[in-house]
C-alpha cells in the first residue's frame, strides 16, 4: 500500500486516442483549462492508439506549441488498455488521471477525482449517473455487466466502464494489464489491497466522431470476467480452483457408474441402451483426472513464477515496532 498523504499535489492526464481528429483541439483547450486552474503541477499525456485520421498530426503539434503535452504513437491499434498502459507507465506525477478523447467525459470533474483520493482511497471511478448514449446497445449491456462484475469480484460499483478515474501513480503503475482488462482496473486494484470508491460524473453526448465499440464486447467482457475471478480468489492456490472442477466430475463419474452396478447386478438390466451411460461414466472420470493434473500443472507454474522472479504472495500494509 502506498503512503495515504497526497502531498505537492501534481496530475498526469493520459487520453487514449484512435481517430478523434475531430475533438482533440477542444479536448485539448477544455482540460488545460481546468488542470491550470487546479493544480500545481501537470502533464498531458495523448497516447494515439494507431489512428489513421490525422490525430498524430495535430498531436504533434500540440507537443510542439505546449511543453507539457506529451505524445506517444503506437505503429498499430493495440487498444485501450495497451493506450492506458503506456500513458500510465511514463506519467511523471503522484496522481494519474485517465479519460476518453470523445469529449464525453466531464473535464470539469478532474479537481474532484483527485480531491477524493486525499480521503485516503487509492482509486476514484467516475459514475456517469444521467449516460448519454443508446440505451439498446450501450447502456443496458453496460448495467448488466457493471451487475456481473461487482457481483463476481465483489467490488460494487455503478460504472466500471467509465474511463475518467483518478489513481495515486504508485499503485496503477504495479498493475500490468492484458487484453481488454482496462474495464477491471477497479477490481483489479482491490486485489492489491487498494482502497476503491466512485463518484458521479457528467457525461456528455457524442456529437463528432463515432464510437470505437460494438456489441462484440460483450464477449470480450465475460471472458476477462473469468480471468478477473481466478486471479482474485485462486491464483495463489490453482489446486483449488482446478481441484473442485475435479472433484466434482469424478464424484459424477463414481455416481453414474454405481448406478450402472445396480443396475447390472441388482436389477438384472443388460443391454445396449446402457452403453452411452458407460461411455459417460468413463469420460467424467477422465476429465475429472485430467483437470486436477491441469491444476497441479498451473500450481507449479505459479510457484516459478513467484520464486523465479522474488515475489511474494502477500501486501504489507505497515509494520509497527
Amino acid at each position: 500500500m502506498v503512503d495515504k498523504a497526497i502531498s505537492d499535489k501534481g496530475v498526469s492526464l493520459v487520453i487514449p486516442v484512435y481517430n478523434e481528429r475531430e475533438n482533440l483541439q477542444e479536448l485539448y483547450r477544455s482540460v488545460k483549462g481546468v488542470l491550470e486552474k487546479s493544480c500545481a503541477r501537470y502533464e498531458i499525456i495523448f497516447v494515439d492508439d494507431g489512428s489513421t485520421d490525422g490525430s498524430f498530426g495535430l498531436l504533434e503539434k500540440l507537443s510542439l506549441n505546449d511543453n507539457r503535452v506529451r505524445v506517444i504513437k503506437f505503429i498499430k491499434n493495440f487498444g485501450q488498455t495497451a493506450a492506458m498502459m503506456a500513458g500510465i507507465h511514463i506519467a511523471r506525477e503522484n496522481v494519474i488521471v485517465t479519460m476518453d478523447g470523445d469529449l464525453q467525459n466531464d473535464a470539469e470533474a478532474i479537481p474532484e477525482l483527485t480531491a477524493k483520493l486525499e480521503e485516503g482511497f487509492d482509486l476514484v471511478c467516475g459514475w456517469r449517473v444521467n449516460r448519454k448514449d443508446a440505451f439498446i446497445t450501450r447502456k443496458l449491456p453496460s448495467f448488466i455487466a457493471n451487475k456481473i462484475i461487482s457481483w463476481v469480484s465483489g467490488v460494487n460499483l455503478h460504472d466500471y466502464g467509465c474511463t475518467l478515474k483518478a489513481y495515486r501513480a504508485n499503485l496503477i503503475k504495479s498493475i500490468n494489464l492484458y487484453g481488454e482488462m482496462h474495464r477491471f482496473i477497479p477490481a483489479l486494484v482491490a486485489i492489491e489491497g487498494g482502497r476503491v470508491t466512485e463518484l458521479p460524473v457528467k457525461h456528455y453526448p457524442r456529437t463528432k466522431g463515432k464510437s470505437k465499440y460494438g456489441m462484440e464486447r460483450i464477449l470480450k467482457v465475460m471472458l476477462d470476467l473469468f480471468v478477473i475471478k481466478f486471479m482474485s480468489g485462486y491464483s495463489t492456490r490453482p489446486i483449488h480452483f482446478f481441484g473442485y472442477f475435479g472433484s466434482a466430475s469424478i464424484v459424477l463419474g463414481i455416481i453414474v457408474g454405481s448406478f450402472l452396478l445396480y443396475q447390472r447386478y441388482v436389477l438384472g438390466l443388460l443391454g445396449i441402451n446402457l452403453l452411452p451411460l458407460i461411455l459417460l461414466s468413463m469420460l467424467l472420470i477422465l476429465l475429472g483426472a485430467q483437470t486436477i493434473l491441469i491444476g497441479l500443472l498451473a500450481e507449479m507454474d505459479k510457484r516459478t513464477y513467484y520464486e523465479t522472479q522474488q515475489k511474494k504472495t502477500y501486501i504489507i500494509d505497515r509494520i509497527l515496532n
